[in-house]
């Protein structure tokens, strides 16, 4: 804290060279804008409800992206889009990029889990944890049909289509398994976080409740027709063939 009018301790002075400092800036401001951005939706998710809410950022992300875009190509003089620039990386190096941010998605989660449940406890994380993927569930789901041009009422076929585009799906390995006109079982071979889990020597994350509030909810965004029901999933594990299973229905 700087002292009333006072200067800064020396101590909590940034200090390097004057490109390293203005590269943490860089760093620190994409954080606040995704902090901001993320306190926007759960406030309006809060205040409206989660429907509401994705149907709002649904246009605040259509109006601030291009706005975002353009300020970093004209600060940075580009001679391109900045999607043109991502493009010019190539399938290689952008397939890299892409699961490098998948990843570190996963471990913001994990990181936020961690540490809710060492100051609050595991009830309290667990609680936080659920209402988090609940909101995302429904939100992939939007996104995910929005981006496959999937309009309402697509039913299963939709929903296998949505599942594939999901961002776990380049970490995670999953395939649809006990498929009939009726429905069809996601079936999630390998679990990232489950396996890290079993390397140190735990017991499996008990992840129904999340699992199921996440599930239920991306059904729901895809088609509000669609049930979900759990298959197997820690600690209701009834499959060991799978991390975790979860059945789609009409």
């Amino acid at each position: 804290m700087i002292p009333p009018g006072g200067e800064v301790p020396e101590r909590q002075r940034l200090s390097g060279p004057p490109e390293a400092l203005l590269a943490r800036q860089v760093v620190q401001a994409a954080r606040q804008i995704g902090v901001h951005y993320g306190l926007w939706l759960a406030e309006a998710a809060h205040q409206f409800g989660p429907e509401a809410a994705c149907r709002m950022e649904s246009k605040v992300g259509e109006a601030y992206l291009p706005l975002l875009t353009r300020r970093i190509e004209r600060a940075l003089k580009l001679p391109g889009t900045v999607e043109e620039l991502l493009a010019g990386l190539g399938q290689e190096r952008l397939e890299a990029l892409a699961d490098a941010l998948s990843v570190s998605w996963l471990a913001a989660d994990g990181v936020w889990f961690r540490t809710v449940e060492d100051e609050r406890g595991m009830h309290d994380a667990k609680r936080v944890n659920d209402t988090c993927w609940s909101r995302l569930g429904y939100y992939e789901a939007l996104r995910a049909r929005e981006a496959l041009g999937i309009g309402e009422g697509g039913g299963l076929a939709a929903a296998r289509a949505c599942l594939e585009a999901r961002l776990v799906s380049r970490i995670n390995k999953f395939d649809f398994v006990d498929e009939t006109p009726e429905g069809f079982t996601l079936r999630m071979v390998e679990c990232r976080v489950q396996s890290a889990r079993a390397r140190q020597g735990l017991p499996p994350y008990p992840c129904v409740s999340g699992g199921t509030v996440e599930f239920t909810s991306f059904a729901a965004g895809v088609d509000p027709r669609l049930k979900m029901a759990c298959v197997s999933c820690p600690p209701q594990t009834t499959r060991d063939d799978c991390a975790c299973a979860w059945r789609f229905a009409l």
